[in-house]
């Protein structure tokens, strides 16, 4: 009997010896993983994109007993566009300057007279400052600033005709929608109106001086890459 209890007494001791022993080796299970969070989605970046919509304004003359008055333009705009988004908080703050040739011509002509006139843009430009307040990757803002467009201006008489190519500068004022359906890329809904200040046309030989103003809307639609 003492043989058999001093053998399961040195058993025991064997498996306590081999349990220490297993519990000092390394694991054998991996590490933990860390949790991967989505990055939290800013504004704040660079941008260039493209642009492509419909414009349709009015150009008004104050010599409208010469040349009378002129049709509504309408056509096709599109161009391309810089800037620069900073978030804080929600409120975002932009600057972005847009590049647009343009389709817009209007003429008028009175029969009596002979006298014809037209009105075309070629481009125009634009350099604005944004705000916005940012729902997530929803970014509803209005802008508003500087703006400028080559217009050519020209009337026939009936023994000649002249023209004036001009650069004129005024304002500009919209709002839109911008939406983030990737973190680099956005697509833009927007609306703009455009104020270029009155031009002088004048006739060689001081016929008659008149004033040419050029106004227009412009609804467009954009697409940016966020750097």
């Amino acid at each position: 009997m003492k043989k058999y209890l001093l053998s399961s007494v040195a058993a025991l001791g064997l498996v306590a010896a081999g349990a220490a022993s297993a519990a000092d080796l390394p694991s054998r299970k991996g590490p933990v993983v860390a949790p991967v969070y989505a990055p939290i989605f800013t504004w704040t970046g660079f941008y260039v994109g493209a642009n492509a919509g419909y414009g349709f304004g009015q150009v008004d003359s104050t010599n409208l007993g010469v040349i009378g008055k002129y049709d509504d333009p309408d056509g096709f705009v599109g161009g391309g566009q810089i800037g620069y988004n900073y978030q804080i908080g929600q409120f975002v703050l932009g600057l972005e300057a847009d590049f647009q040739g343009a389709d817009l011509k209007s003429q008028t002509a009175l029969v009596a007279s002979g006298i014809r006139a037209s009105n075309e843009l070629n481009y125009f430009g634009t350099v604005r400052g944004r705000v916005g307040y940012a729902f997530d990757r929803f970014l509803p803002y209005v802008t508003g600033g500087f703006a400028y467009g080559q217009v050519k201006n020209k009337i026939t008489t009936p023994v000649a005709s002249f023209s004036d190519d001009n650069t004129q500068y005024g304002w500009t004022l919209g709002g839109g929608l911008e939406y983030a359906f990737t973190n680099n890329w956005t697509a833009k809904i927007e609306y703009l109106y455009v104020d270029l200040d009155k031009e002088s046309l004048n006739v060689p030989g001081g016929t008659f001086t008149s004033k040419v103003e050029t106004k227009f809307s412009v609804v467009r639609a954009g697409l940016n890459y966020k750097f």
